[in-house]
């Protein structure tokens, strides 16, 4: 698998970071922090709980960074430890979740959210059907397709086996694809 430009420049910043480089850590935050809340929100699909997991697993991935053997498994890594901060808000919550509505009220975070070039109509038809899905397969299609993460590392990053990360995002493509072809046939399904 070849590495590009930016993953080199992630494994320097988190190695930079580790040997206590603050400039590095800065950088790593500034460039880590946009993917880690996209990640949240799309876990837990409440944007409040989204922002506290990702300030919450900051302070782990601080913590944690000087014992991570391998900078190249940061992104894996971090996503992992925003993946748990998630799942135990999701357990914890009693309210219920607000959707897209919050996400649209807050600029900052729609600002996050809003990864580059996905406002074609058609990214943006695919976008509304993910939001469909069930969290679980939200997650792993979003990894896999929107930070080109590899299987393996979605496995690490969810804390699941590869096979499931492979089921998940089997399921997620198909339930896309019914919703797609639904839509462009003008029924619903």
């Amino acid at each position: 698998m070849q590495r590009d430009s930016g993953r080199i420049f992630d494994e320097y910043l988190a190695s930079a970071a580790r040997a206590g480089d603050r400039a590095a850590w800065e950088r790593l935050v500034a460039r880590w922090h946009p993917r880690l809340l996209r990640h949240a929100w799309r876990m837990t699909g409440h944007p409040e709980q989204a922002r506290d997991a990702v300030q919450e697993a900051w302070i782990d991935i601080l913590r944690g960074l000087r014992r991570l053997d391998d900078a190249a498994a940061f992104p894996a890594w971090a996503l992992r430890i925003v993946t748990r901060r998630c799942q135990r808000l999701v357990r914890a919550a009693v309210r219920e979740r607000t959707g897209l509505a919050a996400y649209t009220d807050d600029p900052l975070l729609a600002q996050a959210l809003d990864a580059p070039g996905e406002r074609d109509a058609e990214v943006a038809n695919v976008l509304a059907a993910m939001e469909r899905l069930p969290p679980e397969q939200r997650a792993a299609l979003s990894l896999f397709h929107l930070e080109h993460l590899g299987v393996a590392e979605i496995a690490v990053a969810l804390d699941i086996p590869p096979g499931t990360v492979k089921t998940r995002l089997m399921h997620a493509r198909r339930k896309i694809r019914a919703q797609l072809e639904g839509a462009s046939d003008g029924q619903d399904r």
